[in-house]
């Protein structure tokens, strides 16, 4: 089975310069937890997941070790969600993320999903992107296919 096969051609896509208050707008309009980054002519440039808009709100790891009990105010760190939300998709997106393309099959997709722990690929088509493929996609594909 290609990916050809369970490509959803409706990616929800930001620019780089987009802020992630655009960024998290759209992935609650569009209940989704990841969004494309692409240039002017379409081309992914990358990808911005839930998980980089509220990982800049924790402290870093030494933050921890030199001042255990304020690196864990919560509160505090909620108060510094408009920050974040102030930073481009630019500033936190994953450049050059995996992809496949519309020929290859879906257990390389699949493959990439278990190895990085992703639940959705951009599909290109060169550099251009074409749309997402998700875990549930080939999941489903492949039930009806062999189940």
């Amino acid at each position: 089975m290609l990916i050809q096969e369970v490509v959803s051609n409706d990616a929800v896509s930001v620019s780089q310069g987009d802020s992630l208050r655009t960024v998290v707008s759209k992935m609650v309009l569009n209940n989704c937890a990841s969004v494309t980054v692409v240039d002017d002519a379409h081309n992914l440039i990358g990808v911005v997941t839930i998980r980089d808009v509220m990982i800049p709100l924790y402290p870093e790891q030494g933050d921890y070790v030199h001042d255990s009990l304020g690196a864990r105010d919560f509160e505090g760190m909620e108060e510094g969600y408009a920050k974040v939300l102030e930073k481009t998709a630019g500033d936190v997106m994953t450049a050059n993320p995996v992809s496949v393309s519309t020929s290859d099959p879906v257990l390389k997709a699949l493959s990439f999903m278990g190895l990085r722990n992703l639940r959705r690929i951009p599909v290109v088509d060169g550099s251009k992107l074409i749309g997402v493929v998700t875990i549930e996609a080939i999941n489903g594909a492949m039930f009806i296919q062999h189940g």
